[in-house]
C-alpha cells in the first residue's frame, strides 16, 4: 500500500505550503518563492491563490489571483461579498489541510485577516511584502505582528520599523533587483519589440489593474500624443499586463480617435501596444510615463528617467487626505528609497495630459539631469540586491523548522 499523506506533508513526506497572491506583482514574487522552496524540498506541494507564473511554478490554484486584484476603498466595497466568500472558503480548506506554513503575498487587506485566523488555529504564518508602513499608518506593523509570525520585507528601511513594534521581520532583497543588470542596454530590447533603433522611445505603463487603466489611460494617451507633436519621430510603446487591460485601453483610445490596432512599431510617431514585455519596453525606452507602484521601481532598475502619475478614486483620495492617513509627501518608490525628489510625481487632480507631457518634455531636454538620474538609480539598485527568492525561501524554512534563517 503506498504511503498516505499526513497533515502538512505530501505522501513522500515533503512539506505542503499554502500561498495567496492577489495581483501580477504578487504572482511574480510567489513564483520566485516557490522556486526557492523547491530547491530545499523538490517534492513540496503548493496550493492556494495565484496567477499564471505561480501555476507554471507548480501551484495548485484554487482561485486565480485576479479575483483579489481590487484597488481602493470604494472599489473593495463593490467586490466585498465575493471577497468574503473566497476568504471563508480558503480558511476552511487551509485549516483542514494544515500546511507547514501559510504565506500571504501582498494583498494585506485580504491576507492579514486570513493569516490571523490561521495563526489562531496553530498554523505558522508569514506575510511576504510589507504594506507601505513607511508611507502611511505605521501602526499597521502591530497588526501584522498579530497576523504573521514573520514579515518578509523587500526594502531595507522596513525591518527597523517592525522592530519598534516587536515584530519579527527580515529584509530579503527585491527580486526585481536580482533580475535587472546594473548596466542596461536599449538596442536588444528595441530589436525584440520591432522598434526603430535610432528614434527616441517613450514607454507608457498605465498600470496592471483595470481601475488604473480607466483612471489614467486617457491622460497617458493624450500626453503621449502631445509629446509626439513636439518630437515627431518619438515611438511610443505601451505594454499591457493582461488581455482585459488591453481591451480597456483600446476602448479608451477608440474614444479619443486614436487607432492602436494597426500601428507599425517602427513607424514614425507610432503608438504600439504589446502584450506583456514590460521589462523590454522599459529597457527600450529613453523616457517612461508610469503609474505609481511596482512599475516605477522596475523603471528605476532599468535605469530609465521617468514621470510618475498617481490617481485613485475621488472618494478614496478624500478619505485619505481628510483623515491625514499619509505620513509621507512622496509616493513613488524611487523617491522614497532616495529620501528626496528624484523623479517628478504628478498626483490626482494635477494629473492632466498637459502636465504629464510638460514633465516628460522637460526631462527629455535635460540630458545632464538624465545622466545624474541613472547614476542615482544604480546606487539604489545595489542596495536592493539580496538574492530574494533564496533569501525568502530560507526565511520561510527557518520559520517552519523553528530555527534562524541563513
Amino acid at each position: 500500500m503506498p504511503p498516505q499523506p499526513v497533515a502538512g506533508k505530501t505522501a513522500a513526506g515533503a512539506p505542503v505550503f499554502a500561498l495567496v497572491a492577489g495581483e501580477a506583482s504578487g504572482d511574480q514574487l510567489g513564483a520566485g518563492l516557490i522556486h526557492g522552496l523547491r530547491e530545499r524540498w523538490p517534492d513540496a506541494r503548493f496550493v492556494g491563490v495565484g496567477g499564471p507564473r505561480m501555476v507554471e511554478a507548480g501551484l495548485e490554484a484554487w482561485y486565480p489571483a485576479d479575483k483579489l486584484a481590487v484597488m481602493g476603498l470604494v472599489e473593495v466595497l463593490r467586490h466585498l461579498p465575493e471577497l468574503l466568500r473566497i476568504r471563508a472558503d480558503l480558511l476552511r480548506r487551509i485549516a483542514a489541510l494544515r500546511p507547514a506554513a501559510f504565506i500571504g503575498i501582498d494583498a494585506p487587506d485580504f491576507n492579514l485577516t486570513l493569516e490571523r485566523k490561521l495563526k489562531a488555529r496553530g498554523l505558522r504564518t508569514a506575510h511576504y511584502v510589507s504594506p507601505s508602513i513607511w508611507a502611511w499608518r505605521e501602526q499597521r506593523a502591530r497588526k501584522l505582528g498579530r497576523s504573521a509570525d514573520l514579515v518578509l520585507c523587500l526594502f531595507p528601511m522596513e525591518p527597523p520599523i517592525y522592530a519598534r513594534y516587536g515584530v519579527r521581520s527580515q529584509f530579503v532583497g527585491h527580486p526585481m533587483a536580482d533580475r535587472f543588470p546594473l548596466v542596461t542596454e536599449r538596442l536588444p530590447a528595441r530589436a525584440a519589440l520591432g522598434l526603430a533603433s535610432e528614434a527616441p522611445v517613450l514607454a507608457v505603463l498605465p498600470g496592471s489593474r483595470l481601475g488604473e487603466i480607466r483612471r489614467l489611460g486617457a491622460d497617458f494617451l493624450q500626453a503621449a500624443r502631445r509629446c509626439q507633436q513636439q518630437i515627431p519621430e518619438l515611438q511610443v510603446v505601451v505594454p499591457m499586463a493582461s488581455p482585459a487591460c488591453r481591451d480597456a485601453f483600446e476602448q479608451i483610445a477608440d474614444g479619443l480617435g486614436i487607432d492602436l490596432r494597426s500601428a507599425d512599431p517602427a513607424s514614425r510617431g507610432s503608438i504600439v501596444l504589446v502584450d506583456g514585455h514590460a521589462a523590454e519596453a522599459l529597457l527600450a525606452a529613453d523616457l517612461v510615463l508610469v503609474a505609481s507602484g511596482t512599475a516605477a521601481l522596475e523603471a528605476m532598475l532599468a535605469k530609465r528617467p521617468m514621470v510618475v502619475a498617481y490617481k485613485v478614486a475621488p472618494l478614496t483620495y478624500t478619505i485619505v487626505t481628510w483623515f491625514k492617513l499619509m505620513r509621507t509627501t512622496r509616493y513613488s518608490l524611487p523617491n522614497v528609497l532616495a529620501g528626496r525628489d528624484l523623479v517628478p510625481e504628478i498626483l490626482q487632480d494635477a494629473c492632466t495630459p498637459q502636465a504629464l507631457a510638460d514633465a516628460l518634455l522637460a526631462l527629455y531636454a535635460d540630458s545632464a539631469g538624465r545622466v545624474a538620474l541613472v547614476a542615482e538609480f544604480e546606487r539604489l539598485h545595489k542596495a536592493l540586491i539580496g538574492d530574494a527568492n533564496r533569501s525568502a525561501a530560507a526565511a520561510v524554512a527557518a520559520l517552519v523548522e523553528g530555527g534562524e534563517a541563513h
